[in-house]
């Protein structure tokens, strides 16, 4: 299948950055191509707000660099934006006009009502987070926002960015006294805007600093797990790292794990505006959000012929992915979930695993991606299945419930389970690595009812014929023996879970 390709030019005031997105069959894009060049436009901004010379030079040189690497793509659509400094210069039309006659791209300026717009849009088209509050700090804006039911209730963008506020940091002061100063000066424009106070909702950070300080605690956490969207931090983790950089010379914050080097100078005051929001707002959770203003200009332009630019379910949009990525049997997926929806449902009515209707939840994404690791190697496939769920991006789920995910969807025994949640094991109280187990177990046996993918098995009755023993009657519309082999042989990870003993009578209606 041709694929499509569409590319977005984002001019910064500290970076600029290219990334080429190609659409799959499924109708989402996923990045092939991310560059990134620090220009640092904002130092180039003259007290007059022009941007002199050498900085359009040094754009230009950058964007043509960018031009040479769209080229080896056929795109079906190029966007150009750029935010805060540009927006600033009293010279932007010059700026426009010289960037559509060196390069040939038509240069849009982004508002700042637009930019914290993109932000917004981004997060609640890749989360499932309904209500927060967005912060990204660029060079030389920070932008905020206020969502809820995932509709835009509030904007802002205050004239401060990580470039600007590091002048608070320079000086002869101690770094305590320089960030007191700087505290008590964001903490007085945070305060003009009412609707930040007292929110006690999730702060969903944007941009590179907000991935460079969850960069910085997945490494001083070894964090098991890949991946940065969607990744939680709370205040006492900002706080932490903040006092850490802190107390480094510059030459050994150019040697922090996670910390990229074009960064080094502004972390601290980035960090510092993280804590002080979440301090704020009073947060339940920092969220890190790898989507943002690129991401939000492309939801918008992939959704302009819908009457809405939000995805109606993002998790489910992020499964569907990857039942179509590992080419998974959806005839299969669907009547599995009606056998075990049916006995999970029973197994509730008769008060057994301790199992609850949320359970269906987690049992439900389970059925769409179960064993897909088949797809690499099915001698293999529950190690890959584990790997590939426990450390991909999956839109809409948060870390813990990824790997929730993985470990039911991965099952094979009680050794390989208790191998994969080893390194988590502080993650879950007993009970839940228990009910994990359950659930893992429930769906194995499930999956074997249906082991030739014919649909055999139709229905069953459930019956609790002892104290010690349920009676399922499977009922079938032709010949059994596989499903019945298969059923026999795992059906006693299920009885070790439930303490139970199962007995299996295979009818042909």
């Amino acid at each position: 299948m041709q694929k499509n390709y569409y590319s977005i030019i984002d001019i910064g005031s500290n970076t600029m950055r290219l990334v080429v997105y190609a659409q799959d069959k499924s109708g989402r894009l996923h990045e092939v191509e991310n560059t990134k060049a620090v220009a640092r436009l904002r130092n180039y901004l003259e007290e007059d707000n022009i941007l002199n010379q050498k900085g359009i030079t040094r754009m230009v040189d950058t964007l043509k660099s960018f031009k040479d690497v769209v080229d080896t793509y056929e795109l079906n659509e190029l966007v150009c934006v750029a935010t805060a400094t540009i927006r600033q210069a009293k010279n932007n039309q010059k700026i426009k006009e010289i960037v559509m006659e060196e390069v040939g791209w038509e240069m849009r300026i982004l508002s700042e009502e637009e930019e914290a717009y993109y932000g917004y849009l981004a997060v609640v088209n890749s989360t499932s987070i309904t209500e927060g509050i967005t912060i990204d700090i660029g060079g030389g804006s920070t932008e905020v926002t206020y969502f809820k039911d995932r509709l835009l209730v509030n904007s802002h963008s205050f004239p401060f960015g990580a470039l600007t506020l590091k002048d608070f940091l320079t000086g002869n002061k101690s770094m305590e006294k320089k960030q007191i100063k700087l505290r008590a000066y964001l903490l007085e424009q945070f305060n003009t805007l009412d609707w930040l106070v007292d929110r006690q909702l999730p702060l969903i950070g944007i941009g590179g600093s907000a991935r460079n300080l969850a960069q910085i605690h997945q490494s001083r956490e070894n964090y098991p797990l890949a991946g940065l969207h969607q990744y939680q931090m709370n205040d006492s983790d900002i706080a932490e790292i903040t006092s850490y950089l802190s107390s480094l010379c510059e030459e050994e914050l150019g040697k922090v794990e996670g910390l990229s080097d074009d960064r080094v100078d502004t972390i601290i005051p980035a960090a510092n505006v993280f804590l002080c929001l979440y301090q704020m707002i009073d947060a339940t959770t920092f969220v890190l959000s790898r989507k943002g203003l690129r991401d939000g200009v492309f939801y918008e332009q992939m959704t302009n012929h819908l009457e809405s630019p939000l995805y109606p379910n993002v998790l489910e949009d992020s499964i569907e992915d990857l039942v179509h990525e590992y080419n998974l049997n959806e005839t299969q997926i669907h009547h599995v979930q009606f056998l075990t929806k049916k006995l999970l449902e029973e197994l509730q009515i008769n008060g057994l695993g301790s199992l609850t209707r949320h359970d269906w939840e987690l049992l439900d994404r389970a059925c769409y991606v179960y064993n897909l690791g088949q797809y690499i190697d099915s001698e293999s496939s529950a190690q890959h299945t584990f790997y590939l769920l426990a450390n991909r991006t999956i839109d809409g789920l948060m870390h813990i419930d990824r790997l929730k995910l993985a470990l039911i969807a991965s099952f094979k025994n009680k050794t390989v389970f208790n191998q994969f949640i080893d390194p988590f094991h502080s993650w879950f109280l007993k009970k839940e690595r228990k009910k994990l187990y359950t659930l893992g177990s429930l769906l194995k046996f499930t999956y074997s009812l249906d082991a030739t993918k014919r649909q055999v098995v139709q229905d069953f009755d459930f019956e609790m014929i002892k104290s010690d023993t349920i009676k399922l009657t499977l009922y079938c519309n032709n010949d059994f023996k596989p499903e019945e082999y298969q059923a026999n042989k795992q059906k006693n990870h299920l009885e070790k879970a439930l303490q139970k003993n199962i007995e299996l009578k295979f009818v042909l209606n």
